[in-house]
């Protein structure tokens, strides 16, 4: 660097102040000097496109060493002086430019060193002419065309890659000239150019691929070491759509040195760059259609004027020449005006009319019609005129000597023309043409020597992509660099890396897989794979998931895990080996733990290398954990139970044995087993070591962090990740082979583990889960490991997850009736295991279930276990804990329950003391409704809830015990004494216990009509139609029956009483009795039951006589509750009424003749409603 006070002598010098005798006036002679010795240069080969420089070196490097001396020690300060300044900007860089084009290889690499200081401590003065540098030297050579040696290839591509290494060079570059529509795309060519180079196409890696590749690396290193800073950054916004036009080449940027004004500016620029870039392609197709596709995109007016399409034309990139020099010559009005807005856009000032000619040829392909050479000269002319009208008299004389050059030109560089025009010969032919007066003769000697020595191209080559620096264009540029946008500085902080990286990211990852697959030394092998997990850093940083997924999938296969083996050991030591493959196999995993954030198809292929692992019996034991804090998983392997939950050698295949079994790690121990059939080798020492480097290997990927840490995945990737499983396990499942089968098994292993250690994420995972698991169910008709993981994995989500998600309860609840839809043969098989787990579940969730739908699934698994030797007991234990003292009985279980407790008391496969522990459990759950009950009557009397809904709820209560007693209704006619005798008792119990809870009319009349009077005729009919050996003891059972109505009768008759059907109650009553009465059984049974029914009968007439019930009243028709009675009492006992009755008038009896009917009866069940109201009220009145 150059000291403070040389800057200082130099802004001194600048005013003109001189005080020392080796003042800045020397400096500038000296460099002027230096410069002048640059072109000492002779020209050889003058034929068309020959670039190659002979040269004495000495004088040159002499005077490059002294210019890349002065400018190493001026340093910045050579920036702040004019003079010295413009000697840098023209006469250095243009000479630079030719001399890089030598063939000398020291020559060219100290210009690019000259270049590369003058980059360091000038760039910001030197925009253009580093585009022209990089365009015309470095990147033509490095490319190895153009006739460039390979010397000069590897020194230009040295060059490049010592450029790429510079902290800001990319970033600037792309800044400054790929978001400039006026310059080329030097970022993307420069990157380009290295993933090219380093592509070895049919031959061996090179030294020169190799350092394109160390280019390549240093332009994603330089990116990724900017990542740190991206995360104080928002993520940049997409460009928003052109919406209207605005001149596209008149917008500037208000300040070219804060970011949060040029960072958008130039990443609109770069916006429209590529629009006009797309518009420069459908013009070269069709004319017309390419200017309407630029209206339709905003970037030319819906009316298009001369200045839009005129800027179109100068401005873009990839115009086809031809095409433009021909609308430019065009007839048509418009195209005309185009014409004359085009050449206004020039600078001819003080410039010679061969050179302004030459600068504007080169912008599109003169046309061959004479009329349309004849208007670009004219236009041409006119403008030239215009701006340097020094010599010229009028336009005329421009025109004229305009046409006389490109006749000149023609005739000297034409093969076809023999005769070629003197020097003489051309002074002649432009007489008096400047308004009747000679043009000076020196001028017209200058101008054909120039033409002769330098041929003005009318015809380019489209194909030629590096076009050269010619002397016009080298004017041109040096006028466009004083018009042209400041240069912009970047810094540490990524503005734009993450457009930078979108663009070179898929070149970059091929060319270093490509390199990495033909790299034999191991050094360049490190070297690409921290190239691919720079990439990879990138990629996660600026959330560019494609890239990360292509990135994995090139990975994957390098592993050779998915190459195609026929024994275990083969692969295990090929891997082990394998250097390359081990080392990718450790990138691939440290991406999928760093940034697994950021994957998403590339799920897939990571997870073809974790099952040929699984496969290979190389993965860790602990891999399939849900918790970290699971004691039993930590040690459960995925394999089966393992003492160790990392990896080791006796997890290796040994060699030199068969396989036997396929998939699980544990089965591996079985290639050790000494009953083999075949004899064994032992290993050698390099066997050894390589199954030791394999193990370590795959420790160091931490492979089990993928699922065990995938709760810190963000949402997306992890959705991904479960989909990318069901989606390899979904294959597997259909293969045959047992080795499928167990894989299979393993991938639903890993889902389950991700479902368990993502609870609070589990609702963006359940449906694909359980759609797999569902599947998995309904598609297996026989046993086997794949639905019996499915089922208890199920199970157990269930278990650890209700607790957490309240929201995903009834999802989870809902879930299990794919259990229920389990073919018979499976679901026999692993029954048992099934309601051990549904206990579990009931006795840690209980709580947690409170949808119907959940405890509809719950309590029907537990019922269907009734009926199962081997399920029942643990089905009926957790049945006991949801309704033992009604702790976890509730409105939406408890019928449920009911249900499920009378399929256990009607089963006859436990124990009859189970049965009867049922009964109780129906039993006791009548106090939940009493209850509940209590409830309803205090929220209405005292919370303040509506009528509507107590009644609404009073209404569920009464339905609730109808239910109950429905339950023992059925169970009173079990074959089983102990059990029915039992239920007989409940269901009397259950219904006394009605008086306090809210029963309407109408429930109590179903109550009657469908369970009491249909249980006690279901009795009568089993014991007068079964054997007694099938129903033993039912003459005990009916007398009990008897007794039960008769006792439940007179405990109800209050609330009996005050129903609007009592009459029809009591008169089905007396009808039932009569039944017994009348029935025909075996043995002594008829006998004691036909003496017990009078007696019970009396009683109840003497309480319905106390209670005044039952009293005699004038009647029409005789249809009064007095005479339905009496009449069919005849057929029981016809004396009970003269016992209960002395005082009754004997001809008041009625006719026994005329009994009613069954027929009357049912008809008088239906007559006066009034009549028990009325009997009320009389019993009121006495």
């Amino acid at each position: 660097m150059v000291d403070s006070s040389i800057g200082e002598k130099i802004l001194v010098a600048d005013l003109g102040v001189l005080t020392d005798p080796y003042g800045v006036t020397s400096i500038i002679e000296i460099f002027h000097f230096l410069c002048s010795l640059l072109n000492i240069v002779e020209t050889v080969g003058l034929g068309t496109g020959s670039n190659h420089l002979a040269l004495d070196e000495d004088v040159p490097l002499f005077a490059l060493g002294l210019i890349n001396s002065a400018i190493e020690l001026g340093g910045s300060a050579l920036g702040k002086h004019p003079k010295l300044l413009a000697l840098v900007q023209d006469e250095l860089f243009s000479n630079l430019i030719q001399l890089g084009l030598s063939s000398s290889p020291l020559v060219l690499s100290t210009v690019c060193s000259i270049v590369l200081n003058l980059y360091h401590h000038l760039h910001g003065h030197l925009k253009l002419q580093l585009e022209a540098f990089f365009t015309c030297v470095i990147l033509r050579l490095a490319q190895g065309r153009y006739g460039a040696s390979y010397q000069q290839q590897e020194v230009a591509m040295e060059a490049l890659v010592d450029f790429c290494r510079q902290p800001t060079f990319i970033f600037e570059m792309y800044a400054n000239f790929d978001c400039d529509v006026t310059c080329s795309n030097l970022f993307e060519d420069v990157c380009n150019l290295l993933s090219k180079s380093a592509f070895p196409v049919n031959s061996p890696l090179s030294a020169m691929h190799v350092l394109a590749l160390e280019g390549l690396i240093a332009v994603i290193h330089s990116m990724a070491d900017r990542v740190n800073a991206a995360s104080s950054l928002p993520e940049p916004a997409p460009v928003r759509e052109i919406e209207e036009y605005e001149p596209f080449w008149t917008v500037t940027c208000d300040n070219y040195e804060d970011p949060t004004y040029w960072v958008p500016f130039v990443r609109r620029k770069k916006y429209i760059k590529r629009k006009l870039m797309i518009g420069a392609d459908h013009f070269n197709r069709d004319t017309k259609k390419g200017l309407e596709f630029l209206q339709s995109i905003h970037l030319l007016p819906e009316k298009l004027d001369p200045q839009s399409v005129a800027c179109f034309f100068r401005y873009t990139c990839g115009l086809e020449k031809l095409l433009v020099g021909d609308f430019l010559g065009n007839h048509d009005e418009f195209c005309v005006q185009v014409l004359h807005e085009f050449t206004k856009m020039f600078d001819f000032v003080d410039m010679n009319i061969d050179t302004a000619l030459r600068t504007f040829l080169e912008t599109f392909r003169l046309p061959g019609e004479s009329q349309k050479i004849q208007r670009v000269l004219e236009a041409f002319a006119e403008g030239y005129y215009e701006q340097s009208p020094q010599i010229l008299a009028n336009k005329d004389a421009a025109f004229v000597l305009a046409y006389s050059l490109i006749l000149l030109n023609t005739d000297q560089h034409n093969a076809q023309v023999k005769r070629k025009m003197t020097e003489e010969d051309f002074i002649r032919n432009n007489r008096r043409i400047n308004g009747g007066k000679d043009l000076p003769r020196e001028l017209l000697s200058e101008l054909y020597h120039a033409i002769l020595s330098n041929e003005i191209r009318t015809s380019y080559d489209q194909n030629l992509a590096i076009p050269e620096m010619t002397p016009s264009r080298w004017i041109d540029l040096i006028r466009k660099s004083r018009k042209t946008p400041p240069y912009i500085l970047c810094d540490s902080r990524p503005f734009l890396d993450h457009d930078m990286f979108s663009i070179i990211s898929g070149p970059t990852i091929a060319a270093m897989s490509v390199v990495f697959d033909h790299a034999e030394d191991e050094d360049v092998s490190k070297e690409c794979v921290d190239g691919f997990l720079a990439v990879a850093k990138v990629s996660a940083c600026h959330r560019l998931e494609d890239v990360l997924d292509d990135l994995v999938a090139s990975l994957c296969k390098f592993t050779t895990l998915l190459n195609p083996s026929a024994s275990i050991e083969e692969p295990v030591l090929a891997f082990g080996d394998d250097t390359k493959a081990r080392m990718v196999t450790v990138a691939v995993f440290t991406i999928a733990n760093r940034f697994g954030d950021y994957i998403r198809n590339g799920w897939r292929n990571i997870l073809d290398c974790i099952i040929r692992l699984h496969k290979l019996g190389l993965l860790p034991a602990r891999i399939a954990s849900d918790a970290a804090d699971d004691p039993e998983l930590a040690n459960d392997s995925i394999h089966g139970k393992v003492s160790s939950g990392g990896l080791s050698m006796s997890h290796i295949p040994s060699i030199g044995t068969r396989r036997r079994t396929s998939g699980l790690m544990g089965r591996f121990s079985q290639l050790l087993s000494l009953d083999s059939d075949e004899p064994r080798t032992q290993p050698t020492e390099q066997q050894l070591a390589a199954q030791q480097r394999t193990v370590q290997t795959i420790q160091q990927c931490r492979i089990d962090s993928i699922f065990t840490e995938s709760k810190f995945l963000q949402a997306e990737s992890l959705l991904q990740l479960t989909r990318a499983l069901i989606w390899v396990a979904s294959r597997l499942q259909k293969g045959n082979s047992t080795e499928d089968e167990d894989t299979a098994v393993f991938c639903l292993e890993l889902l389950i583990a991700i479902a368990l250690n993502n609870r609070d994420r589990i609702m963006i995972l359940w449906q694909g889960i359980h759609d797999y698991i569902a599947g998995i169910v309904q598609s297996t008709g026989m046993p086997c490991a794949l639905v019996e993981k499915a089922v208890f994995g199920l199970l157990r989500i269930c278990q650890r997850l209700l607790p957490y998600k309240e929201n995903l309860a009834e999802e989870l609840l809902r879930s299990l009736q794919l259990i229920l839809k389990l073919d018979a043969r499976v679901a026999d098989v692993y029954c048992e295991r099934i309601t051990q787990e549904i206990m579990q579940l009931v006795k840690t969730n209980a709580g947690h279930i409170k949808s119907p739908i959940g405890w509809r699934t719950v309590v029907s698994l537990l019922s269907i276990t009734a009926r199962h030797p081997d399920a029942s007991e643990p089905g009926f234990e957790a049945l006991s804990f949801i309704m033992a003292d009604g702790a976890h009985l509730t409105r939406a279980n408890y019928v449920l329950c009911l249900d499920a407790a009378r399929s256990f008391a009607e089963s006859r496969i436990g124990t009859t003391e189970r049965s009867i522990r049922a009964l109780d459990l129906i039993a006791v759950s009548v106090k939940c409704l009493v209850q509940w009950s209590k409830t309803d009557s205090h929220a209405f009397m005292v919370v303040g809830f509506s009528q509507e809904d107590t009644s609404k709820s009073s209404q569920e209560v009464g339905d609730m015990w109808l239910r109950l007693v429905h339950c023992f209704g059925k169970v009173c006619i079990d074959p089983r004494e102990d059990i029915r005798n039992h239920a007989i008792l409940s269901l009397q119990q259950c219904l006394s216990a009605a008086e306090v809870i809210y029963i309407t009319p109408s429930t109590w009349s179903q109550c009657f009509d469908q369970v009491i009077f249909t249980m006690l005729d279901d009795l009568l009919e089993i014991a007068q139609g079964h054997s007694r050996k099938e129903y033993r003891n039912m003459e005990y059972t009916l007398q009990h029956a008897m007794k039960f109505l008769s006792k439940l009768f007179l405990q109800l008759l209050d609330q009996l009483y005050s129903l609007s059907n009592f009459r029809k109650l009591w008169i089905g009553v007396l009808s039932i009795m009569e039944k017994y009465m009348k029935a025909k059984l075996r043995g002594k049974g008829s006998e004691k039951l036909q003496e017990l029914i009078p007696e019970l009968l009396k009683n109840m007439l003497l309480i319905l006589k106390a209670r005044g019930v039952l009293v005699q009243k004038s009647t029409v028709n005789g249809d009064s509750l007095w005479e339905m009675t009496w009449l069919q009492i005849q057929g029981i006992s016809p004396c009970l009424k003269a016992e209960c009755f002395p005082d009754q008038d004997p001809e008041d009896e009625p006719d026994p003749k005329s009994k009613v009917s069954e027929e009357d009866a049912a008809a008088g069940y239906e007559a006066d409603v009034n009549d028990g109201s009325q009997v009320k009220q009389e019993k009121g009145e006495n």
